[in-house]
C-alpha cells in the first residue's frame, strides 16, 4: 500500500490556530477535542487520500483538489505524487477564495 507524506502549509497552520482560538473563547476543551480530531482525519490522508471527494470548485482551478469533511470544516488538499499538501482548513460556510489555492 502507497503512504503519502502529509504536509502542512503555513495557511493550514494558521488556519488551526484560528479555529481553536475562536471555539476555545467558549470552551477550550471542545477546541481541543476539535483540532485532535481534525489532526487524525488528515493522519488518515497518509494511506487514502483518494476516497476523499474533489471539491465542487473544482472546475474553477487547473488543479484537482480534494476535501475532507469534520463536522462544519473541510480540510483542503492536494494530491502531488506521494504527496498530500494541505492548503487550508476552513469552515464549511466560509466562502472558498481560489486565489489561496492557486497562488
Amino acid at each position: 500500500m502507497l503512504r503519502h507524506k502529509v504536509e502542512i502549509t503555513r495557511s493550514a497552520e494558521a488556519d488551526i490556530k484560528d479555529i481553536f482560538d475562536y471555539i476555545s473563547a467558549d470552551s477550550k476543551a471542545a477546541a481541543i477535542q476539535l483540532i485532535d480530531e481534525i489532526e487524525r482525519q488528515i493522519e488518515t490522508l497518509e494511506t487514502s487520500p483518494m476516497r476523499c471527494a474533489v471539491i465542487p470548485e473544482a472546475h474553477e482551478l487547473s488543479e484537482k483538489y480534494r476535501h475532507l469533511i469534520y463536522g462544519n470544516y473541510r480540510t483542503i488538499f492536494r494530491i502531488d505524487g506521494s504527496r498530500v499538501i494541505i492548503m487550508r482548513i476552513i469552515h464549511g460556510a466560509r466562502l472558498l477564495d481560489m486565489q489561496i489555492l492557486e497562488g
